[in-house]
């Protein structure tokens, strides 16, 4: 049986290049590459490990995963390749066709490719920034060979290709730190005292917790509206996501209506007067209605 099975494991399947290739050597091909991939797969997760906890970033520790691969990758293709005793030189043909057809076929690809390797070297948009693309604002959540991948504010992924990423403007909130300025508008009726409005929202901007002490909200009477003096207060925060953004301008919203209506100011609303020209003549019939409806309401 051994010698059988030596024999059939010996037996020339095919010849390529002037080199012979056997059944033996053709099942010992899957054998070394499974076995290779598990060995790069097993050092990768466990230098990523000692990444993270040596305190690397995230988008440090995506970038080292990907060189690590690629490199994993092709010495074990090369290896391979020694193991079978199959010289370089015989894929010369063949990787100047692939060339040719990448070039030609695949602009595109070969365009975002290049694209998400500067994306990674050069760090202008990292894991976990927050950016804002064609309007719509998200959290990055992986930076792929092709494309990025964000998650927006509402829970929707979107895959953005990593071309689109260089060549258009994009908003990034969170490049250099997290601190945001923002604010909120609010308009009081005709004939406030608005001193004390000013003042009103400044204590409630400045007693926010999220709200920066360093940076001091800034109350700016904005305008005379057609229906209520406008105030607004703009206001620093250390936000990561549009999120708390909302949360935080919500919050200081509610504090606002509570020290004006314990003050005794009116948030404006539009109002409209109503100037008869000539003589309003209402008949008996019309006057019960109007008193009946108002009743009942």
């Amino acid at each position: 049986m051994p010698e059988n099975l030596q024999a059939i494991l010996s037996t020339t399947l095919f010849t390529l290049y002037e080199r012979t290739f056997t059944v033996g050597e053709i099942l010992l091909l899957p054998l070394l590459l499974v076995i290779g991939w598990w060995l790069i797969d097993k050092m990768a997760h466990l230098a990523t490990y000692r990444l993270r906890k040596s305190g690397a970033s995230a988008d440090s520790v995506h970038l080292f995963k990907r060189i690590f691969y690629i490199i994993a990758m092709a010495v074990l293709l090369i290896t391979t390749l020694d193991v079978l005793n199959v010289p370089l030189t015989a894929f010369a043909f063949l990787s100047g066709a692939v060339a040719i057809g990448f070039g030609f076929g695949a602009q595109n690809i070969i365009n975002n490719f290049i694209s998400g390797w500067i994306l990674m070297w050069e760090r202008p948009i990292r894991i976990g920034d927050f950016l804002e693309v064609d309007g719509a604002r998200g959290s990055v959540e992986a930076i792929n060979t092709r494309s990025t991948r964000i998650r927006r504010v509402d829970g929707v992924h979107m895959l953005i290709p990593n071309s689109k990423l260089l060549e258009n403007t994009v908003i990034n909130w969170t490049l250099i730190d997290y601190l945001t300025r923002t604010s909120v508008r609010v308009g009081v009726a005709y004939g406030s005292d608005c001193t004390k409005v000013s003042s009103l929202i400044f204590a409630a901007a400045d007693a926010h917790e999220h709200i920066l002490k360093e940076s001091k909200p800034v109350v700016i009477f904005d305008d005379f509206g057609d229906n209520a003096l406008i105030f607004e207060v703009f206001f620093w925060v250390n936000a990561s996501v549009e999120r708390d953004l909302r949360q935080i301008r919500s919050e200081l919203r509610f504090a606002i209506e509570k020290s004006f209506r314990e003050a005794g100011i009116v948030i404006a609303f539009p109002q409209r007067d109503i100037h008869v020209d000539g003589t309003l003549q209402l008949t008996r019939a019309q006057f019960d209605n109007m008193q009946s409806g108002t009743t009942n309401s």
